[in-house]
């Protein structure tokens, strides 16, 4: 008898409560086909009648037959996508941020997962260099669209110097092959001086762009360094100068795009422009946003949603303080902000705290890589108030940091009582003021 898949979670109201599957039940079968992963899954209950076989925790076998009307569905969700386990890298890749990370962080944070089920599934990125022939077959013949990719480099001989495998070399000819099935594909950049930008990205993101409309969008965004590289290939970040060099050149390739497919297809994320000292391309230059996920775009939607609601704010609210929690790349435009809510509104007190990043190193920026404690450590004693802290610095089913220290914990060492703020401008808006606003959301 095959494993299955095991049930992670059951939708309250669903099917699948009412039939009385729940938490810890295995999926074994569709409609007699034994499930091999999530894909065989997501496609046996595809249609709106179906035949499951669960076997429960005491090893008893339910066969279950299901009906669904338009637009319903199961109602559960799985473990995990395949009874075997992910696809694992097999990349030795020096710029690979895994290998950067010391002991002592969020135990998942260490798997290095390349599988494409993920990529189609929750739009993980994968390299496509483990890839079997009977796996590229099966993306094409069942149409696993679309697929996120991590391209690096187009060039063969950059790309398998860059990944330390001679499997990535067959990237271009795995592109054509996608172009040919319609699978559309997502794809991002790490950029490392001296290794893959000038000429090399340049080769990219035109051989990239000629496989539109398969290839959607092209995320640039620069190598991310810790602290702890001791054992690894030294590397650099990009400079000021050099930043704006690249941004120069991006403004060209996008309106080029635009003029050709009506899309500015190549995007680069918030931390050139930080670099750089330029502000943030308007709303359009992001097309619908393609990467948000990947930090590419993601300070413009803020001040976009920031602005949808700024005629809402009231004038005056009683004593009210709140405390900001940022990393520094976010410095001049939560300052900004706050300074303007401050102006506008009478008995509110925002405090900013922008929190350096010991752990992993100042060279690192971003929010979204602090971890509870260098947060503990540079705020103090808050005396009760409160303070907000964005998503992205917590895992996504879980209120956990990094460094695998929970949000109660931080609560209790700075004496606060935290807010947990949605990736989104009128969220913050509305945790600021301490209610709800009437708006339409950004779409």
């Amino acid at each position: 008898m095959p494993k299955g898949l095991v049930v992670a979670a059951v939708h309250s109201g669903s099917i699948a409560e009412e039939m009385e599957i729940v938490v810890g039940d295995r999926v074994l079968a569709v409609n007699e086909e034994e499930l091999n992963d999530i894909i065989d899954f997501q496609f046996g209950i595809s249609e709106e009648e179906f035949m499951l076989l669960i076997e429960k925790e005491d090893g008893e076998l339910w066969e279950l037959d299901i009906e669904k009307g338009p637009g319903e569905f199961l109602g559960l969700e799985v473990e995990t996508v395949s009874a075997e386990g992910l696809k694992k890298c097999v990349n030795n890749c020096s710029f690979c941020f895994v290998a950067q990370m010391p002991k002592g962080m969020r135990p998942s944070l260490y798997d290095k997962d390349d599988d494409y089920r993920l990529s189609l599934t929750q739009g993980s990125f994968i390299t496509l260099s483990n890839l079997s022939e009977e796996d590229l077959s099966r993306i094409t013949s069942l149409h696993l669209t679309p697929m996120y990719v991590s391209v690096h480099a187009w060039n063969p001989e950059v790309r398998t110097k860059l990944m330390k495998n001679p499997h990535a070399g067959k990237l271009p000819e795995q592109f054509k092959r996608f172009a040919e099935a319609g699978i559309a594909v997502h794809t991002q950049i790490v950029l490392i001086p001296e290794h893959n930008d000038g000429d090399v990205l340049k080769e990219t993101i035109e051989r990239l762009a000629e496989l539109y409309p398969s290839v959607q969008s092209i995320a640039v965004v620069p190598v991310g360094l810790t602290r702890y590289r001791e054992k690894l290939t030294s590397l650099r970040g990009f400079s000021a100068d050099e930043a704006r060099q690249i941004l120069d050149q991006a403004e060209k390739w996008q309106k080029d795009f635009f003029t050709q497919t009506g899309r500015h297809l190549v995007y680069f994320s918030d931390e050139f422009y930080v670099l750089a000292g330029r502000e943030f391309p308007e709303s359009a230059v992001y097309d619908d946003f393609p990467q948000l996920e990947n930090g590419v775009g993601m300070a413009r939607k803020f001040i976009t949603e920031i602005e949808a609601g700024w005629d809402l704010l009231p004038h005056e609210v009683s004593k009210r303080c709140v405390h900001l929690i940022t990393g520094t790349a976010a410095h001049d435009l939560f300052e900004f902000w706050n300074k303007r809510l401050m102006d506008r509104i009478s008995g509110l007190t925002l405090t900013m705290h922008v929190i350096q990043n010991d752990f992993f190193g100042l060279s690192v920026t971003a929010a979204g890589l602090l971890t509870a404690r260098d947060i503990a450590r540079q705020l103090g004693d808050l005396q009760g108030e409160e303070f907000l802290i964005p998503r992205t610095m917590l895992k996504a089913d879980e209120d956990i940091f990094l460094d695998d220290m929970s949000v109660e914990w931080l609560e209790q060492k700075v004496n606060g009582k935290a807010r947990i703020v949605e990736n989104d401008g009128l969220a913050f808006l509305e945790h600021v003021i301490g209610y709800s606003l009437e708006v339409e959301r950004f779409e």
